[in-house]
């Protein structure tokens, strides 16, 4: 399909220049000119952005993707173009397992328990013996506070701070991102716009935009660059539901978070080439190791 889009790419977009001319003899003569095909403008968006498999050959050709392109100068949907998305990252197979790992991974590392216990040396009391060693009849003790005894100290309980922190294995992490990208896109949950360029600030344009396109109920905005726009950045201010994500910061917990992820062309084709590089990188074995804190 996209083969045949192609070839007749040049003759869909920029059709052969006519002229009209009327002489004595012919009533309404068509004379083709010598003004080619016309050059698009620069600022034009290229219609087809096919995939470049010079450097990483998929897994499976079959299993090639396309997106529509969507526009954000205007709240009405139009199709600005197609893009073709590599398979080995919008198109392979969906391990929940590892999608289940890399959610309970992140809501692990950055938890840290409170829950505290105190020992019989840190009870307040039971600093003289209770009874006398012999004669009464009763068990010996030291003091009160004996985790024996009611009011006293707990053995192995809880101490706080006690972190939750691990570190998953490199390569499930990045098997993680596949598959989620991968499931939002055959789950219909992914879009892909040019830019997120908007032409103001008013929230009500941008909620009217999801409205329309029937993104949501939750939306995550993703572009290549940390830096967004102003108009963006003070429309989503006032909505609860839509973030702004750069590619760097992606992961697991936020797409599922979400329900519709929106990547910029910048967005995928970034993440296409960190994704690929890491699946098809000479000294993967190193990365299977123990973790280290320089790891990147």
């Amino acid at each position: 399909m996209l083969n045949n889009i192609l070839k007749t790419t040049r003759q869909v977009l920029y059709p052969v220049a006519r002229t009209f001319s009327r002489s004595s003899n012919q009533a309404n003569v068509v004379t083709e000119t010598a003004a080619e095909v016309a050059a698009p403008p620069a600022t034009r968006s290229p219609l087809i952005l096919p995939q470049d498999y010079t450097d990483c050959l998929p897994v499976s050709r079959s299993t090639a993707r396309q997106a529509w392109i969507e526009n954000t100068d205007a709240v009405a949907e139009r199709k600005v173009g197609l893009i073709e998305l590599h398979p080995d990252v919008f198109a392979a197979q969906p391990r929940v397992d590892i999608i289940q790992e890399n959610v309970e991974w992140q809501r692990k590392y950055r938890y840290v328990s409170m829950a505290h216990t105190k020992t019989r040396a840190e009870v307040r009391g039971g600093g003289r013996k209770p009874w006398p060693q012999k004669g009464g009849g009763r068990a010996r003790h030291g003091s009160l506070r004996s985790p024996m005894l009611k009011g006293g100290g707990v053995v192995h309980g809880p101490r706080s701070p006690t972190t939750h922190f691990y570190m998953l294995p490199f390569y499930k992490r990045v098997l993680g991102l596949t598959s989620t990208l991968s499931v939002k896109l055959a789950q219909d949950d992914l879009h892909i716009i040019e830019n997120v360029d908007i032409p103001t600030g008013d929230a009500e344009f941008l909620k009217d935009l999801i409205a329309e396109r029937n993104w949501g109920p939750s939306v995550l905005i993703v572009d290549e660059d940390h830096m967004f726009p102003a108009n963006i950045c003070q429309a989503s201010d006032d909505l609860g539901y839509v973030n702004l994500m750069p590619t760097f910061g992606l992961n697991v917990y936020s797409m599922l978070k979400h329900d519709t992820l929106v990547l910029t062309v910048a967005a995928v084709k970034h993440l296409e080439q960190r994704l690929l590089f890491q699946l098809n990188r000479n000294d993967a074995a190193s990365k299977g190791g123990k973790f280290k804190l320089d790891q990147v």
